[in-house]
């Protein structure tokens, strides 16, 4: 992975400690309490409340990728007769159940049990059927419904439903740990993720300065703690430490970038085994992802704080990827709006079909709406093999010279 050409934040070191902590504690120091695999659009509130530890498997594969481990790990799942065609996050947590000894930090720990939702899409709950058959680990499955509603609004009855499954949730885990949820621990996690979450959403905002005080990769990297350690103190406290400097450099007009000529905005998942390969091409001409729609998913405030079963079954049903292409349509419009930038870019993602389907029409609609142009890469957010950099630098020079 090619260093970045930008400024490195002073929170960077303090990341980097937090998820290495975290990764120990799940391999090595969890103190005796049981682990749950959980998808990253599951209520990992309700699992933190009862005291269970929970990894999340799509991040360990951001990671695979990151690390430049993915495609052997891939090859791992192939040699299995899994598709490649299917996520990548999958084939490397696959690949990694069969020979954790060659997977980064070792691969994760086994589960206890398994927790997966169906709102950002259905490879998680095959990968995790899969996952539950290998270790003969109990495995819980929340339906969310899909909203249509063109506002984004899930209904009464959506939420009812929902909310019924998250009891039925509790119900569950309490008989598997033998514990009993405490209706004040569960409050005071919801709080502290609603804080992390109100605070995350922030540090995004503050990219509307000109210039902006972060750039793509430093969304990407920095959401980690949101996903894997949303509802503990450790959390909030990272993000109180990253908008204090974020709001020091928005204060002090320090730019991301060495200069910023051009303000774009990001669609879908990080490119992980190229970060700064891929994002260093727009560096040179000056462009900075001042905002995506990747890093906003984990970017909803939840409210209803003194009911959370509520809070969470609209917050959880009201993922981006479980809505429509028109309410996609309206936040891609609203992101170049708000944030005044210069164009788009969207990322073809082999890995992630129910991410990247529309997303022609999507590019479509949005330039007629705001005349702002959009381009769309193909490649895949975590398997190298789908990446050729010659052409997505040719088809990257092509997009700039146009912004000219």
């Amino acid at each position: 992975m090619s260093e970045r050409r930008y400024k490195k934040l002073k929170t960077a070191p303090q990341l980097k400690k937090l998820l290495e902590q975290h990764y120990l504690a799940a391999k090595y120091f969890h103190l005796g309490k049981p682990i749950a695999w959980v998808t990253s659009g599951a209520p990992v509130e309700i699992v933190r409340a009862l005291d269970i530890f929970p990894v999340y498997p799509e991040n360990y594969g951001a990671l695979c990728g990151a690390r430049g481990a993915s495609a052997a790990m891939c090859q791992v799942a192939e040699a299995r007769v899994y598709s490649p065609d299917l996520c990548a996050y999958a084939r490397s947590s696959v690949g990694m159940m069969s020979d954790a000894k060659h997977a980064p930090l070792g691969g994760l720990p086994r589960p206890d049990l398994l927790i997966t939702c169906g709102n950002i899409c259905g490879t998680v709950l095959k990968w995790y059927e899969a996952a539950a058959r290998h270790y003969h680990a109990p495995l819980f499955i929340l339906d969310t419904p899909f909203i249509h509603a063109d506002d984004g609004e899930p209904t009464a009855h959506a939420i009812a439903y929902v909310a019924a499954q998250l009891e039925e949730l509790i119900a569950f885990l309490e008989k598997q740990t033998r514990r009993k949820l405490s209706k004040e621990k569960l409050l005071a996690t919801a709080m502290l993720s609603s804080e992390a979450v109100s605070l995350w959403c922030d540090v995004r905002e503050f990219c509307r300065a000109r210039p902006s005080p972060l750039n793509a990769p430093d969304l990407f990297l920095n959401m980690a703690p949101i996903v894997t350690l949303r509802g503990t103190k450790e959390c909030a406290q990272f993000y109180r430490a990253l908008k204090e400097e974020i709001a020091e450099r928005v204060a002090r007009q320090v730019s991301a970038l060495p200069e910023e000529k051009y303000r774009l905005v990001w669609d879908n998942i990080a490119i992980w085994h190229h970060l700064y390969r891929f994002y260093n091409h727009f560096v040179d001409y000056g462009a900075c992802f001042v905002t995506d729609t990747y890093t906003g998913g984990w970017a909803m405030r939840m409210n209803d704080q003194g009911d959370p079963i509520h809070a969470f079954a609209r917050t959880y049903t009201q993922v981006f990827l479980n809505q429509s292409l028109r309410v996609r349509v309206r936040d891609m419009a609203d992101l170049i709006t708000r944030f005044d930038v210069d164009g788009f870019v969207m990322h073809s993602n082999r890995s992630c079909k129910p991410y990247s389907v529309g997303q022609y029409d999507i590019r479509r609609i949005v330039t007629e709406q705001t005349g702002k142009p959009g381009l769309v890469i193909e490649a895949d957010h975590s398997d190298p093999r789908s990446y050729d950099d010659e052409t997505i630098r040719a088809r990257i020079q092509t997009f700039m010279e146009g912004l000219r």
